[in-house]
């Protein structure tokens, strides 16, 4: 390892490293801007400090206190997503809006996971959510022609981002990869049978691990079956999630067991996660306390509700969204290996 690279990122030997990343990332974001703005997106600025952060089950936020004139201190937390002040501003009567700004989340730091994050999250009302997949792979090729980038490379994948993407649904995929018939585990409304997906996994000789719930080794066989294949060669769509596994998404009207929900993977790695957006507050608050009670049982802790997103809901239009990790879209675009290769700056360890 050189000195460059041991170095603190400011030093001026390892940011004359990092500084042509650092500028491409720059021309990337100044076309996604710009691309925005010829399709009439407006672009919005969200507060980060949240009464509730986001109602996923395995996400963790970083929690603080807003103390008030009266020196009264209430919880309060850094976003992990614009996407309840967005639906707001749907609600409000926005139509086609854009987010490009910090999130947050906690637990997570690795080559593609970073404490404070930027994150691209974009919304059309009254739209099909194959119009927003077709966004997301129109930006993944206007970052690769930006920087010029004949190939995505991640570790041991490579993917052509100019190339035709693939698409395949999640209970495709699983057939394929790993042999396993997931809708024959749910019922017609789309409840999961734990007993049942165990069955699978002993069925194509997997080893079943010790948490035995239908969520868990739906992302078992996700990570060790499925997720390695993704991306490879070309970009892949990977849609019509399980409904207990699309909180925020609406059900197909053909499938009560799946949703609106979509993955895009490159090379190996998860770029965009979208929907077609959930507008009935009754199904979404039943869902929001179903992931509660999930991460009370799995990490003892709970976050509030956001009945103002709640109550919002009721005002929302159809809609579609998605969110993108901008900084592993710059990653692939420069070829770099590590997210933090691509940050101006990165948290402190």
């Amino acid at each position: 390892m050189t000195a460059s690279q041991t170095s603190p990122w400011w030093h001026p030997d390892r940011h004359a490293d990092r500084r042509p990343a650092l500028l491409a990332r720059a021309r990337i974001e100044a076309r996604l801007r710009g691309w925005l703005a010829e399709r009439d997106f407006l672009i919005v600025d969200p507060p980060g400090l949240q009464r509730s952060p986001g109602n996923e089950a395995h996400l963790h936020a970083f929690g603080t206190q807003m103390i008030g004139n009266d020196g009264v201190g209430q919880g309060m937390y850094l976003h992990t997503s614009p996407e309840f002040t967005m639906k707001k501003l749907l609600a409000a009567g926005e139509s086609r809006i854009a987010s490009l700004q910090h999130v947050w989340r906690n637990r997570e730091r690795s080559a593609l996971h970073h404490p404070e994050f930027t994150m691209l999250e974009w919304y059309r009302a009254g739209a099909p959510y194959e119009a927003v997949i077709a966004d997301t792979l129109a930006i993944i090729r206007l970052a690769a022609e930006v920087t010029g980038i004949a190939r995505f490379a991640f570790r041991d994948r490579v993917c052509d981002p100019l190339a035709e993407a693939e698409r395949i649904s999640v209970a495709e995929a699983f057939e394929h990869f790993a042999g396993i018939d997931l809708l024959a585990t749910m019922d017609d409304d789309g409840e999961p049978d734990d007993a049942a997906l165990a069955e699978q996994l002993v069925r194509v000789g997997m080893a079943l691990p010790e948490d035995r719930r239908w969520s868990y080794l739906f992302t078992h066989v996700l990570v060790e079956k499925v997720e390695p294949e993704l991306g490879n060669g070309r970009v892949t769509v990977l849609d019509r999630y399980p409904t207990c596994e699309a909180a925020l998404a609406r059900r197909v009207p053909s499938d009560r067991r799946v949703s609106e929900r979509f993955e895009v993977y490159a090379a190996g790695v998860e770029l965009a996660n979208g929907f077609g957006e959930l507008t009935d507050a009754a199904e979404q608050r039943v869902r929001f306390e179903a992931e509660m009670a999930e991460k009370q049982r799995l990490y003892g802790e709970r976050y509030p509700i956001d009945e103002d997103f709640l109550a919002a809901l009721d005002f929302m239009p159809e809609a579609s969204g998605v969110a993108l990790g901008f900084d592993r879209l710059v990653m692939l675009a420069t070829g770099a290996q590590r997210i933090e290769a691509v940050l101006w700056a990165p948290v402190a360890e």
